[in-house]
């Protein structure tokens, strides 16, 4: 299963030009623009101005849907151009049309917005739309410029994490380290990373160097509840996890490690172990609606207890969330089997050999550098899946 963070400060491009700092679900991005807004349309239209407005604070809130329209309609109509363009690209990316994102950026770019903010966002979106390479050349083009930003790395490495780049999210890291050595939280992005890669023995180091650079921060008890649950030392993760929540480092990620471990650790219904388990998974999801990993757990919890509505709502909504996730599939069509809709549940089956045959063909015809990217990928089957994300 996935287990990811997405703790994101997001710099939105307000149409005053004047940045806001505001905490988003997605796209993990660090955006602080400092470029100059882009040359005033011959006549700036009160109406539009107002659009701008509008969707700059919807964006402002991570309500990127909503925030589209609004910026479309700013479009070419405004005094700060690049406002619009950049925050409609930040939806974009954070609705997952990387395409659009693409052409945005790529267009800023080339017309003088050759910022790291710029590199960044068009970076993520370049790891979204498949184009590693791309995205390589654009991350080192911000690095030059904010070598120092460590959220410039772990926004880079979160966008990785979630295509399933392992290798490039690796290499990402890699350079990060070499630029901040004392950077606790990219050790342990690191650490996921080899863990993905097979290389849980290098990882096991990384997670270690994490606690010891962050010692009882939010960092240092999420390192230690991931070591242990990614060893099989439930108890000891659930202890770890109960520890750093109850210390005030309460976040989705620790709080999904700890009802699945409370899960594998043997909770059943009736016992409070397992009720435990379900209220720390329903805070992850209230805390993170966005993020497909506690939803997932949260449906596997249902369906152990047999409410197989509940557990039926969480994995449909995972799957619309991440719909390459093979778990999903696979709690779905135990889900809808036992609910007595056998139809539903061959169709989840499908899918699910589906993707793992598109699995086997990228493995098959990636270039040697690249297949161990693939290894550990989350479409495998349940049984071997392990967390993979802050």
């Amino acid at each position: 299963m996935a287990l990811r963070v997405a703790i994101a400060a997001a710099w939105i491009v307000l149409w005053t030009s004047v940045p806001i700092q505001a905490q988003v679900a997605r796209p993990q991005v660090s955006i602080n623009p400092t470029q100059q807004a882009s040359e005033p349309t011959e006549k700036a239209q009160p109406d539009a101005e107002a659009e701008l407005r509008n969707g700059t604070a919807l964006t402002r809130r991570g309500l990127f849907v909503e925030a589209i329209p609004h910026l479309l309609a700013a479009r070419g109509r405004v005094t700060n151009a690049y406002a619009a363009e950049f925050n409609l690209a930040l939806c974009y990316v954070g609705t997952g049309q990387f395409v659009q994102a693409v052409q945005i950026l790529s267009s800023l770019r080339d017309n003088g917005h050759e910022s790291a903010d710029v590199y960044n966002l068009l970076a993520q979106a370049q790891i979204g739309n498949a184009q590693p390479r791309e995205a390589w050349a654009s991350f080192q083009k911000a690095v030059l410029l904010t070598p120092q930003n460590e959220k410039l790395y772990l926004f880079l490495a979160d966008a990785c994490m979630e295509r399933k780049d392992y290798a490039l999210g690796l290499k990402i890291v890699n350079l990060g380290i070499q630029n901040l050595p004392h950077s606790a939280r990219l050790y342990y992005e690191r650490a996921v990373f080899l863990s993905q890669l097979d290389q849980f023995d290098r990882g096991k180091a990384d997670f270690e160097l994490a606690r010891k650079l962050a010692p009882n921060s939010d960092i240092g008890y999420l390192a230690a509840a991931h070591e242990e649950f990614l060893q099989g030392n439930v108890r000891e993760a659930i202890q770890v996890a109960r520890e750093g929540i109850r210390q005030g480092h309460e976040n989705s990620v620790l709080l999904t490690i700890l009802g699945e471990a409370l899960m594998r650790a043997g909770a059943v219904p009736g016992q409070p172990e397992l009720g435990e388990a379900e209220m720390a998974l329903q805070r992850a999801v209230a805390e993170r609606p966005g993020d497909p990993s506690p939803r997932i757990a949260l449906g596997k919890l249902y369906l152990m207890a047999d409410k197989l509505d509940d557990a039926i709502t969480h994995l449909e909504r995972a799957r619309q969330i991440e719909p390459g996730n093979a778990s999903v599939y696979a709690n779905l069509a135990k889900a809808y089997q036992r609910r007595g809709d056998p139809q539903r549940a061959q169709e989840m089956l499908g899918i699910l050999a589906n993707l793992n045959e598109a699995k086997a063909e990228r493995i098959r015809t990636a270039p040697g550098d690249r297949k161990a990217g693939y290894v550990g990928s989350g479409i495998e089957q349940e049984a071997e899946e392990k967390p993979s994300h802050r």
